[in-house]
């Protein structure tokens, strides 16, 4: 009997036909919203001018004068307790710049580090060298393994496009959670312009929406969710309007390169690279690298990549030539698998149906997109008085 190795039995992404691609960056129709210009640039890209205009606050003539007075705003708010504001810290580059540039200001954060399971173990040793070089006190929250596992496995079963929604919405709950406690209105985001303004709707959906969340997990979940964090609509506006509680983009007020920030982290903290993009979790990057472009024709590397050729950080070229390499290097992809299929606690059977399953639009399923449309105003509202420093 001829027994499949590992690789043969590991299933590739299939290179897709050529779509129309963006003249400037790398996008194309796989963003089923795109359009192009008379000179065949994308709306991705001018929707990237916009943002930039608008939100990149260190491109702005006052923009050292705006730092400043945040800077002085967070410590004001911080007076009299024993940390300034709170970070979402996962060890990744992005949050653990914030750290670094937080404490190079001398704003004291609260670190919330949220374990899920899927951390890897170079995150987690980022995570313990960031707090101890940069000298700031970290809280880990654990999730319960069982129920999330069976949160996780509910998204995978729907079929729906953003896998990640389950842990993105604990993380943000826990912050606001965190925040109210320790009577801090300011928590300090890791997102920004010139590496994730690029994004397209169709590949996702909103990871605050609870009634999406718990009404997904109600058709195909078996493991009631005791003591996951989550957020109403109702929360959420609460804590914004009422508790006055900020997300603030800091990275959008100073230099910020990737590149850049991995060799001052690295050099100052002893911090690592870990690889791709929010490769820092395994769930993370057998869901970016794998199931989306085998399951739902999407590589994100694109969004990211566009981004950083709009910020001048990669050049369209070389951009090209990465996405000719796999997103999922086959060898790491042979290890991984395996692992990651048993730790989900599913056969290689359930595992290939649900990969054979058709994917699912969010609207399939219970949400509050209506709402949150509805409130758009309200959410616009929001981030201005984010914004506004």
């Amino acid at each position: 009997m001829t027994v499949a190795s590992p690789l043969q039995a590991v299933r590739l992404p299939a290179q897709h036909s050529p779509r129309q691609m963006c003249t400037r960056c790398v996008m194309d129709k796989s963003a089923t919203e795109i359009t192009f210009d008379a000179d065949g640039v994308c709306s991705f890209c001018r929707h990237y001018e916009t943002r930039a205009a608008n939100e990149l606050f260190v491109n702005r003539p006052d923009g050292a004068e705006r730092l400043a007075r945040l800077v002085e705003q967070i410590k004001a708010s911080g007076r009299g307790k024993d940390y300034d504001c709170v970070i979402g810290l996962s060890g990744g580059v992005d949050s653990s710049y914030v750290a670094y540039v937080l404490r190079q200001h001398g704003i004291r954060p609260l670190a919330i580090h949220l374990d899920n399971g899927w951390n890897s173990e170079l995150a987690v040793n980022n995570v313990e060298r960031l707090v101890k070089a940069l000298k700031i006190d970290l809280m880990t929250y654990v999730l319960d393994w069982r129920e999330f596992r069976d949160l996780q496995l509910s998204f995978i079963k729907a079929s729906v496009v953003n896998l990640e929604i389950p842990t993105d919405h604990a993380i943000v709950a826990i912050l606001y959670r965190m925040s109210v406690k320790h009577g801090l209105p300011f928590i300090i985001s890791g997102s920004n312009i010139v590496t994730e303004a690029i994004m397209p709707e169709s590949w996702g959906y909103d990871n605050k929406d609870w009634r999406h969340i718990r009404g997904l997990h109600r058709l195909f979940g078996t493991v009631p969710l005791r003591t996951f964090p989550h957020l109403s609509l109702l929360d959420w506006a609460r804590h914004t309007f009422i508790n006055r509680v900020r997300f603030i983009p800091i990275l959008n007020y100073v230099p910020y390169s990737r590149a850049g920030a991995m060799a001052e982290l690295a050099e100052h903290c002893g911090w690592r690279n870990y690889g791709g993009k929010h490769h820092e979790s395994l769930f993370t990057k057998i869901f970016q690298a794998y199931v989306l472009p085998l399951k739902y024709g999407v590589d994100k590397r694109r969004a990211h990549y566009a981004t950083m050729i709009n910020s001048g950080q990669m050049t369209r070229a070389e951009a090209l030539a990465e996405l000719e390499q796999p997103a999922y290097p086959p060898e790491e992809l042979r290890e991984e698998l395996p692992y990651f299929v048993r730790k989900l606690g599913i056969t290689n059977a359930e595992w290939e149906a649900i990969l054979a399953t058709p994917p699912k639009n969010y609207t399939a399923y219970p949400n509050n997109a209506t709402w949150f449309k509805r409130l758009n105003g309200v959410v616009k509202i929001a981030k201005r008085m984010a914004t506004n420093t």
